[in-house]
């Protein structure tokens, strides 16, 4: 029994890397494109290994005040700098500020939080995106995570998880009725991609998680948030506006 399991799980990981070779195609390396799975549509916004020092997360201006906004997170960027996309990146308080743990260019800003509680964040298993440690990318169960500790240059937390190992969070029910604008991040089984997601209109969770684990093949993904879920994506006409946020993570360029 145990062979089998082996090989069903040697399989599965072959056939998400099968799936994660073809995404290329949809959204392009360190850009965004459109891609239609179980009759939804998402935009998908692909980073890989080589671009992870340009991915950001932003939090606070240099006036200790929440960004808020794309608008200025532009601001930020240097001369010969230009946004390639950016989206709302976890869950936050009315302050703006993150509700988990956030920590930008290696220094923690907010600490991890393990416990239950109500709303999704607290719908366990949560966790946490992890970028610049011993993989360049990594979709983490919050409490694996506070076990043993790894090394990222940026992390945020948020919840709950979209797929874990390969399986949809248990509390998914595929006949719900709560749909929403939802957002989320995924990675490759190997650690060497990252995928961005947002749904075109509103999804369930079940449906969700089904882009991450049967559209992208990936096997570990996080959701990062829905109703307020913003994008950022000139290269797909894409430049939302509504509520401000909290945590934003997007992709910076070199143009010049």
């Amino acid at each position: 029994m145990k062979t089998r399991l082996d090989l069903r799980r040697r399989l599965g990981v072959a056939a998400g890397m099968l799936l994660a070779m073809t995404v290329p195609a949809v959204a392009g390396s360190g850009g965004c494109g459109k891609l239609s799975h179980d009759g939804q549509g998402y935009v998908i916004c692909q980073v890989d290994a080589a671009q992870e020092p340009a991915l950001r997360l932003w939090q606070d201006g240099a006036d200790g005040k929440p960004l808020r906004n794309f608008a200025n997170v532009r601001k930020l960027l240097d001369q010969g700098q230009s946004l390639n996309f950016a989206m709302n990146a976890g869950m936050f308080h009315s302050d703006y500020r993150p509700v988990g743990l956030l920590i930008v260019d290696g220094e923690e800003l907010s600490p991890l939080t393990t416990a239950a509680s109500g709303g999704n964040f607290g719908m366990l298993p949560n966790g946490v995106f992890c970028t610049g440690g011993q993989r360049p990318f990594q979709v983490i169960e919050s409490r694996a995570f506070a076990d043993a500790w790894p090394e990222c240059r940026l992390a945020t937390q948020s919840g709950p998880m979209l797929v874990i190992d390969g399986n949809l969070h248990p509390r998914f029910l595929v006949d719900s009725d709560s749909r929403y604008i939802r957002n989320g991040v995924g990675v490759s089984p190997d650690g060497q991609t990252a995928w961005f997601a947002i749904s075109d209109r509103p999804v369930t969770f079940h449906e969700f998680g089904r882009l991450f684990r049967d559209g992208l093949g990936v096997r570990d993904a996080l959701y990062f948030d829905g109703s307020i879920s913003r994008l950022y994506a000139p290269g797909v006409n894409r430049a939302d506006f509504g509520r401000s946020l909290g945590p934003m993570i997007g992709l910076v360029d070199q143009t010049g």
